[in-house]
């Protein structure tokens, strides 16, 4: 049809259409370009959602918390468990104004004692003289995150250093699925179930062995949008040590056939770093305390990490490709202690300061290339906010670069760069760079794996322009987010070296 044959409407309509289709930037546009096929392995939905959540509160909080000792001999008179005034809404309150997102308690540790009533042991505090028996500390820890809109989750030790079945193995494996089921079964939605694999010698002089494939089984068949961790997953994995770093390269693949949690789990430097071609998607979670010690010890009331140091932990942990699960030793009264909450607030003001306005959205991004000449996969997905969209390439291209200007000299000092992981984790080698006011290009950052978040920080620079550098990757490399950031002062002095 010809346009002069068309009405003003037709020709109206047919002006908003090509209006619509100049400015569509990450919307679909003709010929439809097929994303790119996933790279196999890629997370499961409950471990996305799990890795949306970036930072919760792990609790330190039991019998140990008395006895000032780290690891319990399951001795202890359960009358020795006596918070003078146990607030779990304070726990809660705190960690929802922290910027956190749940709350994992020590349900039970090695000493065996559960802060529940249990119908498998006598060391509980049904047991104690607190509550006059009738307390339960997750009925109230579990309440209190459901006012605050947290998640709740639960560590229950397999090493029970007070049940006399302990190292008759089936016997005792009976009662932790027994004590599994009374958890999982009876204090609503739990988002994570951490398995620690420390095992020992009952009073039998036998070494117990864990049923792992039934204690799995237990927590999907009760909660089965709860991610699993331990040190081999199955859902998420401890990153290979207790300090809440993970290793500057971090795959979210590793192959767990062979190995099991405690003894005989991978080899650290695995644990650290993941494998390119790892088999499974088990991604990694950084746990470290705020002070010295996991339980409260009053004479670590004055060793409350930095905030230069948390600050270095969270680039280290969320901004490597993993979760930080900060743990709070619950002090003696039942309260998170006023030293641990002041710099929990700190913190959460410092990240406010720093990450409150990303400077890229404010730029005109271009690209090298993208996938089909199809603007649904162009820079501008890349600087959008949105992170269902991303930049990508065509099949078989491993390298690209994206650019982003701005409209005046801009000083930067870190970038935050997301693949889109529901297609698999691709990125192996990446840069930044800066272009000054005279057009000199410059290096500000390199690094290799990118996954869910990877935070570079460096020296502050004025940039007319950005680029990224997608110098290597396992198939072709999609970019959900470039961001830029620069830190105010007081906080650019604390800047990870």
């Amino acid at each position: 049809m010809h346009v002069h044959a068309l009405g003003r409407s037709s020709l109206s309509g047919l002006a908003g259409w090509l209006l619509g289709l100049l400015s569509a930037g990450c919307a679909a546009t003709a010929p439809a370009v097929a994303p790119p096929a996933p790279l196999e392995p890629t997370p499961h939905a409950r471990q996305r959602a799990w890795q949306e959540l970036e930072y919760y509160a792990f609790v330190h909080f039991s019998m140990n918390t008395f006895t000032d000792l780290e690891w319990g001999e399951g001795v202890e008179s359960p009358n020795t468990f006596a918070p003078s005034a146990l607030d779990c809404r304070q726990w809660a309150r705190v960690a929802k104004s922290a910027g956190m997102k749940g709350i994992i308690l020590t349900a039970k540790h090695h000493d065996g004692f559960c802060l529940w009533p249990s119908r498998f042991t006598t060391h509980d505090v049904a047991s104690s003289a607190w509550r006059n028996g009738s307390g339960d500390v997750l009925r109230e820890l579990s309440d209190a995150c459901r006012e605050f809109g947290l998640k709740f989750g639960v560590y229950l030790s397999p090493w029970d250093r007070n049940n006399p079945k302990y190292g008759d193995s089936p016997r005792y494996n009976d009662d932790f699925v027994g004590q599994l089921e009374e958890v999982l079964s009876n204090y609503g939605e739990v988002f994570e179930v951490w398995f620690d694999g420390a095992c020992g010698e009952g009073p039998n002089g036998k070494r117990q062995v864990y049923d792992w494939p039934r204690f799995v089984a237990t927590v999907r068949r009760l909660q089965p949008q709860a991610v699993i961790f331990s040190d081999v997953g199955p859902d998420i994995r401890w990153i290979g040590n207790e300090r809440g770093i993970a290793g500057e390269t971090c795959w979210s693949m590793i192959s767990p056939a062979g190995f099991e949690p405690g003894a005989g789990a991978p080899p650290q430097e695995v644990l650290n770093q993941g494998l390119e071609d790892g088999t499974h998607w088990i991604p990694g979670e950084c746990d470290v305390s705020i002070r010295p010690g996991w339980y409260y010890h009053a004479a670590q009331d004055g060793e409350v990490k930095s905030l230069a140091h948390l600050l270095g932990l969270w680039s280290a942990s969320v901004g490597r490709n993993t979760n930080l699960l900060l743990n709070l030793p619950v002090d003696r009264r039942g309260l998170v202690h006023e030293n641990d909450a002041a710099r929990l607030l700190e913190l959460r003001a410092a990240l406010d300061a720093i990450y409150s306005v990303d400077l890229a959205r404010n730029t005109r991004a271009t690209a090298s290339a993208q996938r089909g000449g199809d603007a649904r996969f162009g820079a501008a997905c890349a600087v959008d906010g949105d992170p269902r969209t991303y930049w990508a390439l065509d099949d078989g291209a491993t390298s690209g670069e994206l650019r982003l200007e701005f409209a005046q000299p801009t000083r930067v000092d870190r970038v935050v760069v997301a693949e889109a992981i529901e297609l698999g984790q691709r990125v192996r080698a990446f840069s930044v760079h800066g272009v000054g006011a005279g057009g000199d290009e410059f290096e500000l950052a390199r690094g290799t794996t990118v996954g869910r978040k990877r935070i570079l920080e460096f020296e502050p620079r004025d940039v007319r322009s950005l680029v990224l550098r997608i110098e290597s990757a396992r198939a072709c490399p999609t970019v959900a987010s470039f961001e830029a950031y620069c830190a105010p002062a007081p906080f650019s002095a604390l800047r990870t070296r």
